[in-house]
């Protein structure tokens, strides 16, 4: 009997063998998937979107009228429509480049790479989640976590930036919905591992036939009482844009 009793185990472990390492490369591949989805969520070989920027902090509470261009991954151009006091600031992205255009001193100031982490106009988002210069998919490392508050529908991936990029975040955790990979939240911490910030994402609505979360909302986690919120109305994708929109001339004198 004691014989029989580890036959049945050693068999029991050379059947379930080939199925764990099975699901194992499922769930890599829809990690992979996932990621590279959340990464070209808002863009596609091109976009053009219309948004508000609500920026609340304790003290004020302004709202950014904007919109952007973008093609590919690698340029991007967001102008300021309203109010009067911001109009025609404006921001370019070419590749691992970036400047800034002020309009009231007709300045145009390039932004360099170690400023890609600073805030944008004051505002709870980086320089980099607007222009997007660095990739989830690309810049990043990502493997499946659990949390202890993990809830079923949900997926939870851990992303880790490569060392060699000047990215502040130590790792970033986000989760996204089983059914259809739309995230719900992303938190950043930092080297420390100490949460940092929480983004949100809410109103799912059809942009251009792509369902799309409207509204992202930034909390930074040191700061009380502030918070920014992106919500888009409108997005357009995979439409014509010539590459005279990217460029420095355009950025200060718009055609």
């Amino acid at each position: 009997m004691k014989y029989m009793v580890i036959i049945l185990v050693l068999a029991s472990a050379i059947m379930w063998t080939p199925v764990v390492a099975d699901e194992q490369s499922v769930t890599n591949a829809e990690v992979r998937a996932l990621i590279e989805e959340i990464d070209q969520l808002y863009r596609s070989e091109s976009s053009y979107a219309v948004f508000e920027m609500e920026i609340v902090t304790p003290h004020y509470q302004r709202t950014l009228a904007m919109e952007a261009w973008s093609l590919g991954t690698k340029k991007t151009l967001i102008r300021i429509n309203a109010p009067r006091k911001e109009k025609g600031v404006s921001t370019l992205r070419i590749d691992n480049e970036m400047w800034n255009y002020l309009p009231k001193t007709d300045r145009v100031i390039r932004i360099p790479p170690s400023m890609m982490m600073s805030s944008w106009m004051g505002s709870d988002f980086t320089n980099d989640d607007l222009v997007q210069e660095f990739s989830l998919f690309e810049d990043y490392s990502y493997e499946l976590t659990t949390p202890d508050s993990a809830r079923d529908d949900l997926i939870y991936i851990n992303c880790v930036p490569r060392e060699d990029l000047p990215i502040v975040w130590g790792n970033i955790v986000i989760a996204a919905r089983r059914s259809d990979h739309l995230p719900v939240w992303q938190k950043y911490y930092d080297e420390k591992g100490e949460l940092m910030r929480i983004e949100t994402f809410t109103d799912i609505r059809i942009f251009d036939g792509r369902k799309i979360p409207a509204v992202m909302e930034m909390v930074p986690q040191h700061k009380e009482g502030h918070k920014t919120m992106i919500r888009y109305l409108e997005l357009k994708f995979d439409i014509e844009i010539g590459d005279d929109v990217f460029s420095l001339r355009n950025l200060r004198s718009p055609g």
